[in-house]
Parts: C-alpha cells; sequence; structure tokens
C-alpha cells in the first residue's frame, strides 16, 4: 500500500514553504504544516475522479472542514483511501484553507476469464479469486489470485501449475483480465517410507495414514496428493494409533516430502520412536466434589488393570464419568487422569481426578469449512449449545459423531477466547467430501441364471444429512425396485425417520407370476452411543398375475395361491422392534469389536398372516496379528417363527435361508422342499434356523498393499427346518428335509477397497450338502462413492 508515510516524517522536520506542493504516487505534501502543529481547513476538494462519487472520497477521511488535523489524520486517510481498493494512487496536500486529495482510479474489470485450465473448470477457479467483472482493478488482489489458484492446482496433485496473468484494454477505462493457465503434470507420491518403526511394519501404517502411494487408478481416489496440512494430521492418526496399541511413548521425530522435479514426484519419509509397550497397572478415581462418591463411579472405568494400555479406553472412561457427574448437577466437573509410568514393569497406573472444574460458558459455535452440509446439520450433534456450560468432553463426543457422518474429510474443533473471561467460542473447521455411492452387485445361479442389481445412495441429501437410496435389480425371471429415505433428526430431536417403498415381480413360478408390494414405516434412536432402538410398521401385499384356473401350479404354495386369488391376494401387516449394539472400530473394514442385532417381529392386525418371528445376528472382530494386519471374525445367527393365528403358518411367512446367509447355496437354496413325484417344485420354508461363519483376512499376498486387496478365507454353517405348512396344503405333494440338517460351507474371497468403493469377489464349495440344495457358488458385488 502507498502511504507516503515516509515523506510525512520530512515533513515534520522541515517547515516548507507556504504554496509549495510536492507530489508523487502515493506521496502526500502538506505545505506549512508540521507535526507540532495542527492545521485547520474549510473546503475539501477532490481531484481526478471520474467514476467515484467526491462524496466516497471525503467519508473515507478522517479530517472534516472546521476541525483540526495533523500528519496521524493524512496517513490513516490515505490508508482507508487504498483500503477501498478504488485507487491506484492518492496524494493529499493542502493550498492555503483548502485540502486537495488528488486520485488515480483503478481500472474496472470487464470481464474475467480463465485461459489453459481443463482439470478445473470456470465456475471452481471463480470460487478462489477475488478478482469480479465490474469490480475495480488492484495488483495486490490480482498477486492473490494468482497464489490461491496455484493452491487449487495444489489441492488436487498439480504442485507445478504456473499461473500468469494478462491484462486487455477496453473502451471506458475498463479491462479484461485474463489468467493464463499452465496446468503441468500431476505431481504423484513415488514412495511413503517409515524409519524406526519395529511393532508394525509399513503396510500396516501405510493403511493408518490417509496420504497414499501413487498407483494406478490414483486419478480417482485424489488419495496420493501431497498436503502438509494433511501430512501433519497423518502425524495424529499415528499417535492415536500406537496410543490405542500400548505405546504411550510414542512420537513422531519427523515427518516431511521431498519433491524429485525430474519426475515431479514426492517421496514422504516419517521418522517414529515407537517406545515401549505398557499394560495398566493400578486404576483408581479420586472425587474432590462434594456429594461425589468415588465408589459410585468405579463401574465406569474401562481401563482394566493387567490390559494393554489404551488412550481410547481412558477417554471412553473420563466420558462416561463426566456424564454421569453432569447428570448429578455438576456441569462444570473436570475430570483428569493421572498417569504414572513404572519403566520396570512397563506398567501405567491410572487415577482419575475428579474436579470441580472452571466455570466456563459458550458462548458461540462457529462452523467454517463447510461448503455443501448445511450449517445445522453439524450443530445438532453437539449436546450443548449458546450459553450451555463448556465441557471438553462433550466437544470431544460431538468431533467423534461429525466424524461418524463420513460427511467429512476432516474435522477440527478448537477454542478461542469470548467476549468475557468465562466465555468460550468453539471454532468448529470441516472439509466436505462425497456422500454419494453407486453401487452394483450381482451372481449367478443355475436355476436363475445370472442377477444383478444396481442402485444409487445419497448418505448427505442436499446437504441436510438426510439419506436416500434407489435400487433396481433382477435377473431373467424377476424384477425388483426399491426407494428408501431417512430423516435422521425427525422434528427436531435425534429420532431417525423413514419409509421403505418396494415391489418386486417373480414369474419363475408355472403357469403365473408373483407380485409383490409395500411400504415399511420406521423410527428409530440412540439409547446409548453403543445401543440403538428401532421400530417399524410394514404392510406388504401379494398379488398373482395371469393366473387361470387351468394353469399347471406345482409347487408348495398351490393351495395358498388358490386360497388367496379367491380372496383377492395375500396381505400382511407387521409391526417389529430392533435393539442394535456396536463397538466396532471402523464401519467399513472393522478390526475390533462387537456389532449385534435383535429383531421380533409381530404380523396380525386383521391381515391373512398372524406369527411372531424372532431373529439374532452377533459378529466379533480381533485382530489376529497386528504386524500383519490379519483379522480374524466369528459370527452367529438364529431366528424362529411361530403362528399365532388358529391356522399353520402360511408359506409366505416361513424363513428362508441362502446365499446372504450360508455362501455357495443359492437364495432359498436350503431348507425344506417339495417334490411333485421325482421334481422338485420350490422351497417350502422353514421356522427355525442357526447359522455361523469363521473367517479370516489378510492384505493380498505378493501384492502392494496400496491396491488396498484383501484376501479371505470363509467357513459357513447353517440349518433350516420346521415347516409348519398344513398337511393338505401340499395337495398329495411331498416334502423333504424337514430335520435339523446342517450345511456347511467353505471358500475364498477377494475384497478390494477400490477408488469406486468395496469390491467384493468370493468362490464357497458347499462340502455339507443335500443332493436336493439349490448351489450358487460363485458371487461378487461392489459400490462407489461419487
Amino acid at each position: 500500500m502507498k502511504t507516503g508515510s515516509n515523506l510525512l516524517n520530512a515533513v515534520s522536520a522541515v517547515a516548507l514553504s507556504a504554496g509549495i506542493i510536492v507530489a508523487g504516487a502515493g506521496a502526500v505534501t502538506l505545505a506549512g504544516v508540521t507535526v507540532a502543529e495542527a492545521a485547520v481547513v474549510n473546503r475539501i476538494e477532490v481531484r481526478g475522479n471520474s467514476r467515484v462519487d467526491a462524496s466516497t472520497v471525503r467519508g473515507n477521511l478522517t479530517i472534516s472542514t472546521g476541525s483540526r488535523f495533523d500528519n496521524n489524520d493524512i496517513d490513516e486517510s490515505v490508508k482507508r483511501l487504498f483500503a477501498t481498493g478504488l485507487f491506484s494512487d492518492v496524494r493529499i496536500s493542502v493550498s492555503g484553507s483548502t485540502l486537495i486529495v488528488a486520485v488515480d482510479e483503478n481500472q474496472i474489470i470487464n470481464q474475467v476469464v480463465f485461459n489453459g485450465n481443463k482439470k478445473l473448470k470456470d465456475a471452481a477457479l471463480k470460487q478462489v479469486v477475488q478478482s469480479r467483472q465490474l469490480g475495480a482493478y488492484n495488483d495486490a488482489i490480482l498477486e492473490a489470485d494468482v497464489q490461491s489458484i496455484r493452491d487449487a492446482y495444489s489441492a488436487i496433485g498439480r504442485s507445478d501449475a504456473v499461473v500468469t496473468t494478462r491484462l486487455v484494454p477496453v473502451d471506458g477505462g475498463r479491462v479484461n483480465l485474463a489468467f493464463e493457465i499452465n496446468e503441468g503434470d500431476r505431481t504423484k507420491i513415488s514412495a511413503i517410507n517409515f524409519v524406526g518403526n519395529q511393532a508394525f511394519g509399513d503396510g500396516r501404517l501405510a493403511d493408518v495414514i490417509t496420504t497414499k502411494r501413487s498407483g494406478m487408478l490414483s486419478f480417482l481416489s485424489r488419495k496420493d496428493v501431497y498436503d502438509e496440512n494433511k501430512l501433519r494430521a497423518d502425524e495424529e492418526l499415528l499417535r492415536r494409533f500406537y496410543y490405542n496399541r500400548g505405546y504411550a511413548d510414542f512420537r513422531v521425530i519427523s515427518s516431511f516430502a521431498e519433491l524429485d522435479e525430474s519426475s515431479n514426484e514426492y517421496v514422504v519419509s516419517i521418522t517414529v520412536e515407537e517406545g515401549e509397550r505398557y499394560v495398566f497397572g493400578d486404576v483408581s478415581i479420586e472425587s474432590t466434589v462434594p456429594g461425589i462418591d468415588s465408589d459410585s463411579l468405579r463401574g465406569l472405568i474401562e481401563t482394566r488393570s493387567g490390559s494393554v494400555y489404551s488412550a481410547k479406553d481412558v477417554e471412553d472412561t473420563i466420558l462416561a464419568i463426566s456424564d454421569r457427574v453432569a447428570t448429578q448437577g455438576y456441569p462444570f466437573a473436570q475430570i483428569t487422569p493421572r498417569g504414572d509410568r513404572d519403566f520396570n514393569n512397563r506398567t501405567i497406573s491410572v487415577v482419575y481426578l475428579v474436579d470441580e472444574g472452571t466455570r466456563a460458558y459458550v458462548e458461540r459455535i462457529e462452523i467454517r469449512g463447510n461448503t455443501r452440509t448445511r450449517d445445522y446439520v453439524i450443530r445438532r450433534e453437539f449436546d450443548l449449545s449458546e450459553g450451555d456450560a463448556f465441557n471438553q468432553v462433550l466437544v470431544r463426543r460431538a468431533k467423534k459423531r461429525l466424524e461418524d457422518l463420513k460427511f467429512f474429510s476432516s474435522v477440527e474443533i478448537s477454542t478461542q477466547p469470548g467476549s468475557q473471561p468465562d466465555r468460550v467460542v468453539l471454532i468448529v473447521d470441516v472439509k466436505d467430501q462425497a456422500t454419494g455411492e453407486f453401487g452394483v452387485g450381482g451372481g449367478y445361479s443355475n436355476n436363475d441364471g445370472f442377477t444383478a442389481t444396481v442402485d444409487i445412495t445419497e448418505r448427505n441429501f442436499l446437504g441436510r444429512g438426510q439419506f436416500i437410496r434407489g435400487s433396481v435389480g433382477g435377473g431373467e425371471d424377476s424384477r425388483e425396485y426399491s426407494l428408501s429415505f431417512t430423516e435422521p433428526y425427525f422434528l427436531g430431536y435425534r429420532l431417525a425417520a423413514g419409509f421403505d417403498i418396494f415391489k418386486t415381480t417373480d414369474s419363475s413360478y408355472t403357469g403365473f407370476e408373483e407380485e409383490k408390494q409395500g411400504i415399511n414405516l420406521r423410527i428409530g434412536a440412540p439409547i446409548t452411543e453403543e445401543l440403538y432402538f428401532s421400530t417399524a410398521f410394514k404392510y406388504t401385499q401379494t398379488k398373482y398375475n395371469d393366473f387361470t384356473a387351468t394353469s399347471v401350479i406345482s409347487n408348495p404354495e398351490r393351495a395358498v395361491i388358490n386360497r388367496t386369488v379367491a380372496n383377492g391376494g395375500h396381505d400382511t401387516a407387521a409391526l417389529s422392534y430392533t435393539l442394535s449394539y456396536s463397538t466396532l472400530d471402523d464401519s467399513a473394514l472393522p478390526r475390533e469389536g462387537i456389532s449385534a442385532r435383535l429383531t421380533q417381529e409381530y404380523a396380525g392386525f386383521g391381515a391373512d398372516s398372524d406369527y411372531i418371528k424372532s431373529t439374532a445376528k452377533v459378529n466379533y472382530f480381533h485382530m489376529l496379528s497386528e504386524a500383519g494386519d490379519v483379522i480374524g471374525q466369528v459370527s452367529a445367527g438364529a431366528g424362529h417363527v411361530m403362528s399365532t393365528g388358529s391356522t399353520n403358518l402360511d408359506v409366505f411367512d416361513h424363513l428362508f435361508l441362502g446365499q446372504e446367509t450360508i455362501r455357495g447355496f443359492d437364495t432359498r437354496g436350503i431348507g425344506p422342499r417339495v417334490f411333485n413325484g421325482g421334481t422338485d417344485v420350490g422351497a417350502a420354508g422353514g421356522t427355525t434356523y442357526f447359522n455361523g461363519t469363521v473367517e479370516a483376512s489378510a492384505p493380498m499376498p505378493l501384492v502392494s498393499r496400496d491396491l488396498g486387496l484383501r484376501f479371505n478365507v470363509f467357513a459357513d454353517a447353517a440349518t433350516l427346518y420346521g415347516n409348519d405348512i398344513a398337511a393338505a396344503d401340499f395337495g398329495g405333494q411331498t416334502l423333504v428335509g424337514n430335520n435339523m440338517d446342517w450345511r456347511a460351507s467353505v471358500g475364498v474371497g477377494i475384497t478390494w477397497a477400490s477408488p469406486f468403493g468395496p469390491l467384493r469377489v468370493y468362490y464357497a464349495e458347499p462340502v455339507v450338502k443335500e443332493s436336493y440344495d439349490d448351489l450358487k457358488k460363485f458371487g461378487f458385488g461392489a459400490s462407489t462413492r461419487f
């Protein structure tokens, strides 16, 4: 900025003769006035302005007619005029009792254009520059715009992009501004090297950080773009990883990237010091808050003596104690863990100190960086708002909730002092990421041939945090359509309400086509951070098309179909509830934790079906080898359905099992079946099932782990039995397999964490089966973000 302050200092030392004016670019000459003297002007004259009104110039002066002023007022006035961005030069002088303000106006930008840009569109670049059409041209702003464009290209891996500018004068004192861009080549990451790690291999640590090495498909994910801020965040991810696995002394010595200009590739080096591995020693609680008994809080401790030290367990304990103390009337209570290391025994004893804490209130929650997600979607994840007691534990909980939404690539929450000593301002910095998915799945069976499913999912619809999914699928004789919608904060409460609409047709039956359609209304809410409750009401209508009295129908549903055709169809109205529990460390690729689900469903309400159905499933994940990143999984499930009416269960209401439960078998592939003579005419279903799975996965051997390929081996087992169809409904046909015969399969698979999303392919070989089972040995599926 040109202010002329140097010349003003000279003016203060030398008294100039009255009427002599020295003017230059940005210089100020005040005739006959020194710093020690204050002048008074009776008139302010503006010169050189053509587009800017003189009143605008006078309005930015700190000098007014009839008032005294000095050199400081001159200096401040010049600064203000330059700050408007309207002028390229400002000169202030005094002639007699007149203050003369001479200005050179900046040119007006007629048009802003971008040339040479392909990877970043004009709309994206216009968002990062300050120069605007019909705005004033300014050298300082133009320089900042050039750097902003370069930064935008660096963010997509083109650090060597070159940006120049060109001005083309047009009539009326205007100019066209052109940004000339040479995008250059993508700047890749050729290697990520770890130094000092002994407990975990380079491949395992590379999985932890978000910066990835460049590969064949890196241009789709853009995870190989070097960014210094992302590398700092990766340091924190490594700390969390080690701290949660006993390495309390872990630290990152250094992390940096070197650019090889000849190949335009970075080499990232991260040097670490792991330290020793610790276990928990003695764990206790001490309270200085009157009315808070330490013994009453012991049941909340997640850290156990003898267990491997974990910072997460310490944080969970702090959170649990903080919640309990707050409910007892101490919202400002502060829980501080005090650790005592025993270096000889490699133990860490922890004492949780409960103090009343400093009184502080949340003055404001400021959201920054969200370009798509609405502010209220972020705010509602906080259990505190403006005016509430500040609680660091609740802030950490909100951060975790925001991260779990998967709406953002990064979430950072910091604090700033408020307007009063007891006020705190929360600053929430987020960065939106893609939340859409395009999925495709399919398989092949001997009966149905190839089947395929395509679905589109958006988890943050219109930035409102709403979930919507549409799906279309089918095979040679079947079609499936569905639409789902969920509002996670129904009526402003933490209630997830939504609906599912669906329709299926199946023409594989002899002599008719089955058509099912219905709607499912549901609502759910968290009970705790790990336990979730939901309830739903589902109505399904079944119809039969192209059905005639002469049709040859040979399947277990024959008598039921004849009955429902006469009644206009078969309807089911069911009310259900579900309890879900999860401690998984990662929903995408769980390595540790448990997930469990219990569902009960009652059907009746005057519809054709009367039953009560119960199903349960539990999954347990555990790291078998940290160094090799080998993950073990054990799953078990069970289900039972029984009639609550005066008649047997309809065939529609039975349980059916297949590839979704036991790989190697087709949908409805196991369990009781009906035969007409020696001909298999269809699955009849059962009333009871049990199933189990043992599985292990590891990075694909002999392949770079950067590709995201994992190899799976598994064994599935299941049984389905107890058919309850009335004997008269079989019409002389034979029911087989109505006993507790187990089936089992073993197989291998490959999971690819591709830029398109997780893709899975498996081959399963049934090792225990019945001759009449329907097999499906090969299956695949994929989904992708967009």
